[in-house]
């Protein structure tokens, strides 16, 4: 059986996600698992529900789709995002692609093109409405072009893990969080000190700090004494 393309859509207008969700009930390659209204509320969501990719809006109370892209494509989960919006601007467009959105795709588009965006960047391609300039994209993509990260290369496990780790919990506390065995996380433990260069927990902790993937509160607690046993 095909795997379906989860879906999660964020606008803060009910009418519009109410007819997104209509319009994609009838194929049978994509489900939608989830909504917002902005982009606070998305956040918290994704978290939960763990789409593959991101329909987002740009315009919205609170938290708009611009900040809330950022900071969902730089979550352990790493959906995609493709943004859907009225705006038609170029220095609107690009500063969503720099952002790290995969796409932009404008609201009058037909369903046919909206499918076909989603499916294109749940392949790991990049999509723009016919009629956007594609030097926006190349543009952006010239940007984007560095000396990768150790941390672009950890997978979601090692993050998963990398987190747990910095907030202070045992491999085998791990273990039983991520449903996994104790030896799985002892060697994915060893694998991810050695992909980040790090030979403790305190240097650990610090490139969790440097990365945001911890706060500095929850990180600091994490080196208080403790009863449990070290792992």
């Amino acid at each position: 059986m095909r795997m379906k393309i989860k879906l999660f859509v964020c606008d803060d207008h009910a009418l519009f996600r109410a007819g997104v969700r209509a319009i994609f009930r009838s194929d049978p390659t994509v489900e939608i698992v989830g909504e917002a209204g902005n982009g606070n509320e998305a956040i918290e969501r994704i978290k939960q529900v763990h789409p593959d990719i991101v329909l987002m809006d740009v315009s919205m109370p609170g938290m708009n789709g611009l900040e809330a892209t950022q900071r969902i494509v730089q979550s352990s989960d790493e959906p995609k995002v493709l943004i859907l919006s009225l705006h038609d601007h170029n220095e609107l467009i690009l500063r969503c692609l720099d952002a790290g959105a995969s796409g932009y795709i404008l609201k009058d588009a037909p369903f046919a093109q909206l499918l076909y965006a989603v499916q294109h960047v749940f392949k790991g391609g990049k999509y723009l409405s016919p009629g956007i300039p594609d030097k926006l994209l190349k543009e952006s993509l010239h940007k984007s072009v560095r000396p990768r990260d150790t941390h672009d290369e950890l997978s979601r496990r090692d993050r998963k893990i990398l987190k747990l780790l910095a907030e202070g919990s045992s491999v085998k506390e791990i273990a039983f969080s991520l449903k996994l065995n104790v030896k799985a996380v002892q060697d994915g433990k060893s694998d991810l000190m050695r992909k980040i260069h790090v030979h403790d927990r305190t240097e650990l902790v610090n490139y969790a700090i440097r990365k945001k993937i911890v706060r500095f509160s929850s990180a600091k607690s994490s080196s208080k004494p403790s009863h449990r046993r070290a792992a």
